[in-house]
């Protein structure tokens, strides 16, 4: 049985590459991955202490609610703890991973947090909102739209993140 699978696989194997020559080829973003989100942590006082740190620092809080099963959550914390971002987030975030759960199944948790900082709804990991020291979002008209951050390339994500430093 495989020897015949194998003779009527072979001459289209054998065309496959040059049928494919002209074809974009689209490879994955390559990105580091973490799995920053901790579902037993006390998201609101981990805020309160961001904000409190943020405001003796002339900083931002980055506040970054996602999820460790959501591949582009994983991606943009794994981006967050490269050497490249630490220099920018030292400089001008202290950074808060909230854990979300999985509130487009209506599985969620802490979205009183979104909700907290101007979120109605989160349908999708990660949302991602800069966080003035007195607690004002900079970025929620696009807070949401971090979803895909596992396609996005280093240097958008690097330069998306030092524009909200106010930098």
């Amino acid at each position: 049985m495989m020897r015949v699978l194998a003779a009527v696989l072979a001459p289209v194997l054998a065309v496959l590459p040059a049928a494919c020559a002209g074809v974009p080829q689209v490879a994955a973003a390559p990105h580091p991955e973490a799995r920053a989100y901790a579902a037993s942590a006390d998201a609101g006082a981990d805020i309160d202490a961001a904000l409190a740190r943020a405001a003796l620092g002339g900083k931002r809080v980055l506040l970054v609610m996602g999820a460790n099963w959501c591949h582009d959550s994983r991606a943009l914390a794994g981006w967050l703890e490269t050497e490249r971002f630490a220099a920018l987030v030292a400089a001008h975030y202290e950074v808060v991973f909230v854990d979300v759960g999985m509130p487009q199944t209506g599985e969620g948790r802490n979205l009183d947090i979104a909700a907290r900082f101007g979120l109605d709804t989160i349908k999708g990991t990660p949302a991602l909102l800069v966080l003035t020291a007195d607690g004002r979002a900079v970025n929620a008209a696009t807070a949401r739209k971090w979803r895909n951050a596992a396609s996005r390339s280093e240097d958008a994500i690097f330069a998306e993140l030092a524009a909200l430093a106010g930098a």
